[in-house]
């Protein structure tokens, strides 16, 4: 089954073509076919996309044409695939895309599972707009889109970030506000970033032959957007993530946990409005703010250790010590664990920043192999802690798409979810 695979942005699409089946799925040897995205949608757009050939190889095709909205980005897509220039073996036509699998931020306490998109299913996802004000619309720009562009027809299917962390327990998910304030408005912590680090625990038991009951591991998933997962016998016990992304660790431009008090501070001081200090605290806080150069921490790295630049060296500090905190906070709160997982942008790739945040934690029993950290970058997988450690800690690349379409078959033909 050749599964497309959304993630809608307010201005970018970005896709996966995945062909999958039971059988493929049982020896983890599903296949990519193409990726891309489209940026800038709207005005004159981006266009950047990939064929997978046979040999692991991609060939790509690039241009910048206008785009007015998502329908038009994703009939781009849609037509690039079943082109003879994309070529790709066994796609010609719209018939030839079997399903659609999208990825929603927000589920609520409702949709807690993925699921075929339905009228009564889009209408709960608009549903939690008001939890996700910044992402359940873009996502839903996708739905609307694939049933334009295929006439109607197309099987979809919403697969939700918050859906992993279900299992939460009420004294973990629950703010120490008025009840009233949850029973009326359902004000708690959701979690997000849960289709990530749902597929890390599955890749790390695979690679470790651990039934799903026996995994107790603590996912870190480290990109622009940063969150911890506390994962016990396989289920999200607790997550750094809130009732939005903004609360948690220190993001590329989010500021992670802070003080309430500030907000009022702030909008007094500077004359903000609610508005203008939510868009502080998303946009211009986390490593941004900090340093006041980037929210890249590959450039943050660089002016740390080449030019010695005190806020880009702080900027770095405090990341790390916020992910120490989450850390060892987890562990308590897990009666220990066997391993640390990282992943994302920054987890998989950064040995730099893997160091700084491993490094005081030997009296834990984490003891990381120099080698090993400083070899596993550029989507390599593996373990970099050394031999014997009593704490292990592993890199796994992430794969979110794979995930979304593996689902996606599941709800195609019937299947159960993995619990």
């Amino acid at each position: 089954m050749n599964i497309l695979v959304l993630n809608c942005g307010s201005s970018s699409v970005k896709f996966q073509l995945i062909n999958t089946d039971q059988h493929l799925i049982e020896l983890n040897t599903d296949k990519r076919l193409a990726y891309g995205v489209i940026e800038r949608i709207g005005g004159p757009a981006l266009v950047n996309f990939s064929v997978v050939n046979a040999d692991g190889s991609s060939r790509s095709h690039r241009e910048a044409i206008p785009l007015r909205d998502h329908s038009a980005a994703i009939e781009k897509i849609v037509q690039w695939i079943i082109s003879q220039e994309a070529n790709i073996p066994g796609i010609s036509s719209y018939a030839d895309i079997a399903a659609v699998g999208h990825r929603v931020v927000h589920g609520g306490e409702e949709l807690t599972s993925s699921m075929m998109i339905t009228d009564s299913v889009i209408k709960q996802i608009e549903d939690c707009i008001d939890l996700a004000p910044l992402h359940n619309p873009q996502n839903l720009k996708g739905i609307y889109a694939i049933k334009k562009v295929f006439g109607g027809t197309a099987k979809q299917v919403a697969v939700f970030d918050t859906a992993f962390h279900h299992t939460l327990p009420d004294y973990a998910y629950l703010y120490a506000i008025p009840y009233q304030f949850y029973r009326r408005h359902k004000i708690r912590r959701y979690g997000f970033h849960g289709v990530s680090h749902r597929y890390v625990q599955y890749r790390y038991r695979t690679l470790v032959g651990l039934e799903r009951e026996s995994v107790n591991v603590i996912s870190i998933h480290l990109g622009n957007g940063c969150s911890v997962c506390a994962i016990k016998g396989g289920r999200s016990m607790d997550t750094s993530m809130g009732m939005t992304p903004l609360e948690g660790l220190v993001m590329g431009t989010r500021s992670g946990d802070i003080d309430p008090a500030i907000i009022e501070h702030l909008s007094h001081k500077e004359g903000y409005s609610q508005a203008e200090v939510q868009s502080v605290l998303n946009k211009q806080s986390g490593l941004l703010g900090i340093s006041g150069l980037t929210n890249d921490m590959r450039e943050l790295i660089a002016e740390a250790v080449e030019n010695d630049d005190r806020r880009a060296k702080l900027a770095i500090e405090v990341f790390a010590y916020r992910i120490k905190k989450y850390i060892g906070s987890y562990l308590a709160a897990m009666n220990g664990a066997s391993a640390i997982i990282f992943t994302g942008g920054i987890g998989e790739n950064s040995d730099y920043v893997r160091g700084k945040i491993a490094n005081g934690l030997e009296w834990l029993g984490l003891h990381v192999d120099f080698d090993r950290n400083a070899a596993t970058i550029r989507g390599k997988e593996g373990k970099i802690s050394q031999d014997g450690s009593r704490l292990d800690s592993w890199v796994i690349p992430t794969n979110e798409e794979l995930m979304i379409a593996r689902d996606t078959f599941r709800c195609v033909m019937g299947l159960e979810l993995p619990r």
